[in-house]
């Protein structure tokens, strides 16, 4: 089942490379550049679009009687995470555009396919998991640039303008809302045709990233980074992944959660969502800066899939008979 799951998320993660590399070797420029922009834009309010309408009431409304575990994940995804993204930005060779991208990277909400695909696999509880997925990513929309505005201004890497905030409100939050809100009508439709939720996410997500990374390369994104920078970083990320997976294992612990519940902490609150961090990343930052910002972004994403693969077969394999056999 895990190699299944690896499999489905191999042939994105080679298109992401690919996207980059293309973006390297043949940058769009001029007006090309301005009509990747757009699409990539309607490419972002198509995706929030969808999933405000994929989004059900009833999950929201049981999600409210499991509050305690809700909670203890909004916790770890918006306040653990980004106080340690301050702690490793105050450490003296983290500096400039790279220090802006691990600390955005701690401030986005967690992903929601695959946090539920790992609880699914690991036998936790399945249902909070989407609760508790759904309402980070919802929460995400205000608090993510929330804390950008806080956070990244104090330290000096970034800012929200006037003009972010309304990019916000228009290209996220008023499609996720109409979607929700059309939801009786066309609900239905996109939970019958889910593959093509997944082509706008991914299709989108493609888009802003070849936009980015053009630009950052078109202002000389490979002659300020040296392979020095990139082992650093992924070394951060492997660290920031490392302290979070065990800080959900201790607050499970601590709070006395059940098996399954501990489960949707340990999945739920160690992710960040690239489907939410890329089309973010485009509207708060300059395009410029947006390449250099989401590669720690991009290697976390790997990161945390392959490292949340080994936990959850390992939770299966040691899962109670009644459960296991479920």
């Amino acid at each position: 089942m895990i190699g299944r799951f690896l499999a489905v998320f191999e042939p994105f993660i080679l298109m992401l490379l690919g996207t980059v590399v293309l973006a390297s070797l043949l940058p769009a420029r001029g007006e090309i550049a301005t009509i990747v922009g757009y699409a990539a834009d309607i490419g972002i309010v198509l995706l929030f679009f969808l999933h405000g309408a994929k989004l059900s009431r009833e999950a929201i409304w049981a999600g409210l009687r499991n509050w305690k575990l809700h909670l203890a994940v909004l916790a770890v995804t918006f306040i653990a995470f980004p106080l340690f993204g301050l702690g490793l930005t105050a450490l003296p060779f983290v500096t400039g555009p790279l220090a802006a991208g691990l600390l955005f990277l701690t401030l986005l909400p967690s992903t929601v396919q695959s946090s539920i695909a790992f609880t699914a696999i690991a036998r936790g509880n399945v249902a909070a998991a989407v609760c508790s997925a759904s309402f980070s990513n919802l929460l995400g929309i205000l608090v993510t640039p929330a804390l950008v505005a806080l956070l990244m201004n104090t330290s000096g890497s970034g800012g929200i303008s006037i003009e972010s905030i309304e990019a916000i409100v228009l290209q996220l939050l008023v499609p996720f809302v109409a979607g929700h809100l059309l939801r009786p009508w066309i609900g239905a439709w996109v939970t019958r045709n889910k593959s093509l939720l997944t082509v706008v996410d991914r299709g989108s997500i493609l888009l802003v990233v070849y936009s980015a990374f053009g630009a950052a390369v078109v202002e000389g994104l490979w002659t300020k980074l040296s392979i020095g920078d990139l082992i650093l970083i992924g070394l951060l990320c492997a660290a920031l992944l490392a302290f979070v997976l065990g800080l959900t294992f201790a607050v499970a612990r601590l709070m006395k959660l059940p098996r399954e519940d501990a489960i949707v902490l340990q999945f739920c609150g160690s992710k960040k969502s690239l489907a939410s961090g890329v089309p973010m990343a485009g509207v708060l930052f300059p395009p410029a800066q947006v390449g250099v910002i989401l590669l720690p972004l991009m290697l976390f994403h790997q990161l945390q899939l392959i490292a949340c693969a080994v936990i959850a077969r390992r939770y299966a394999e040691s899962a109670p008979r009644d459960i296991a056999s479920d």
